[in-house]
Parts: structure tokens; C-alpha cells; sequence
């Protein structure tokens, strides 16, 4: 494994390239520096040799603690959502989470959802839009990102006490990769999530909410197409308890939607990491 360490002297950042081994007759890992790279705020992706650059972990460093200018930055955040658009669309679950484990290195999961799995998720919809890719592969991508999101959930979830949320979709939007990494996201951040997408009838989210004192109810909606259902699922839900919170959102509204909820809006200039707190405030 080669990594990047950080050393401080007097107050200065000098980064190492380093290779970890195993050493079997010691059983113990040993750290060989392959180079030294320089004064932190002046190493750059140049000047880590060729056969290491494109590593996930390495990518992910730069990313978070050396880019020089915002081109430099913008230009490694390619190339990992590059690499996760490969693995996505070839099947290739090991490699979506080599790419994901390397980010979360120097990066936070808000960061990796935002910057990385949705815009590629959002590019290969369109793409299926445009004919550009077949139904199959569009299949294999969302089969695959959901898979990573359901390792993700499971290895960062946390006992809930913030509150119960219900995540649903309303009856026909079968999208619900959106409801997926919020899922992951909120259970990360210590709330108890429900997971109901997708498409499902507003008599089976009214059923559920019966059975569980729930905080919030968040819908999630991709298809414009499934915004009349939305708002149908919204207004039942409004009906069955006038103070529950709904919150409504997704990639149907990236475009301004004008369409009218009884819930608030999450439009996509409020990002993934303020969601915690709107939650909360709405609990108050």
C-alpha cells in the first residue's frame, strides 16, 4: 500500500511517499519512503511519480491538503469521479470502493456524495436520456452504487439519537439511489433511518408511520414525471398528522421546479451536510 505522510517540523508540513509492507519473519508493518516530496503547499500531482498518481488515496490527499490552485483541484476531483464512472458502469464494485476509500482518507462522506458518487450517478442518467447508454449498463451502474452506498451504511452507522426519519419515494419513482445516500448520510450522523423507497403507495408510508413515532418523512424525487404523485403522497401525509416535518427534494427539482408541497423544500443549492441540521431545527 503507498500513502502520503505528513511530518512536522517547526511548524512546517513536509510530505513523504510511502510504501507499507509486510514483514513476515517480524510480523509487523514497515513504512519504506519511495520519495520525498516537499514543503506542503508546494507539492503538486506532478511531483508524485507516474506509476503512483492515479492512485485513489493519493488523489484523495491532494485533493484535501495540496491543491495549489482551484484548477489543480478541480482537475483530481475529475479523474476520481472518472475512475468511479469506469468502475460503475463495468460492474466493479472493489474499485468504486477502493475510489470511496481512498477519498474518505483525507475527505468527509458529505464530501464523497457530493463531489463524487451524485454528480457521476446524475451523468450516467443523463447519458441513458440521451441513448447514450443502454438500459443494461444504466442497470449495472445503479446496482453497483447501490451496493457501495449499502457497505457504506453499514460500516459508518451509529447508534440513533437524533430522531426517526422516514426516507421514501412516492409510487412510480423507482429511483431510490437518492434515498440510499441519505440514508447512509443521516445514519452516519446519529439518526434512526427508515428506508421505504421505492415506489411506494402513500397507504404503505401511512401504514409504517402508524407503527414508528417518526421525526421527519423526506421524499425523495428524481423523474419530474413523479411529481404529481409527490405531491399526492405529500398531501396524504400532511392529512394523516398535521406537525410531522416533510421535507420533499431531488433531482427533479435541479432545474427550479416551481411545483407546489405542503413540506419544505430541499433544493439543490442546500447541500447533503446541512441536512443534520435542518432536521434538528425542524425537531425543535
Amino acid at each position: 500500500m503507498v500513502y502520503i505522510r505528513k511530518k512536522n517540523v517547526k511548524n512546517v508540513d513536509y510530505l513523504y511517499l510511502v510504501k507499507s509492507t509486510w514483514d513476515k519473519l517480524h510480523k509487523t508493518s514497515r513504512q519504506e519512503t519511495i520519495k520525498y516530496l516537499g514543503v506542503i503547499h508546494n507539492v503538486t500531482q506532478d511531483d508524485i511519480p507516474a506509476e503512483y498518481r492515479h492512485d485513489p488515496k493519493i488523489q484523495a490527499f491532494l485533493l484535501q491538503n495540496t491543491p495549489k490552485d482551484r484548477e489543480k483541484r478541480e482537475k483530481i476531483i475529475e479523474k476520481l469521479q472518472l475512475q468511479t464512472f469506469t468502475f460503475l458502469t463495468e460492474g466493479d464494485l472493489q474499485g468504486a470502493k477502493k475510489v470511496y476509500a481512498g477519498f474518505l482518507n483525507s475527505n468527509s462522506l458529505d464530501q464523497f456524495f457530493e463531489k463524487i458518487l451524485n454528480p457521476v450517478m446524475e451523468k450516467i442518467g443523463e447519458m441513458w436520456s440521451n441513448g447514450i447508454l443502454s438500459v443494461a449498463t444504466e442497470h449495472v451502474a445503479s446496482n453497483v452504487a447501490h451496493s457501495l452506498v449499502k457497505v457504506i451504511l453499514e460500516e459508518r452507522k451509529h447508534k440513533g439519537t437524533n430522531g426517526k426519519i422516514i426516507i421514501t419515494t412516492p409510487v412510480g419513482e423507482e429511483h431510490s439511489l437518492g434515498c440510499s445516500v441519505v440514508e447512509s448520510y443521516l445514519a452516519n450522523r446519529g439518526f434512526t433511518t427508515f428506508n421505504l423507497s421505492p415506489s411506494t403507495p402513500a397507504e404503505s408510508v401511512l401504514n409504517f408511520m402508524k407503527s414508528v413515532s417518526a421525526d421527519g418523512v423526506i421524499i425523495s424525487i428524481t423523474l419530474p414525471d413523479s411529481i404529481p404523485a409527490g405531491q399526492r403522497l405529500t398531501k396524504k401525509i400532511r392529512e394523516f398528522n398535521k406537525k410531522i416535518p416533510i421535507f420533499v427534494g431531488g433531482q427533479a427539482f435541479t432545474d427550479g421546479s416551481k411545483a407546489k408541497f405542503d413540506a419544505t423544500i430541499i433544493d439543490s443549492n442546500q447541500s447533503l451536510v446541512q441536512l443534520p441540521k435542518i432536521l434538528k431545527k425542524s425537531k425543535k
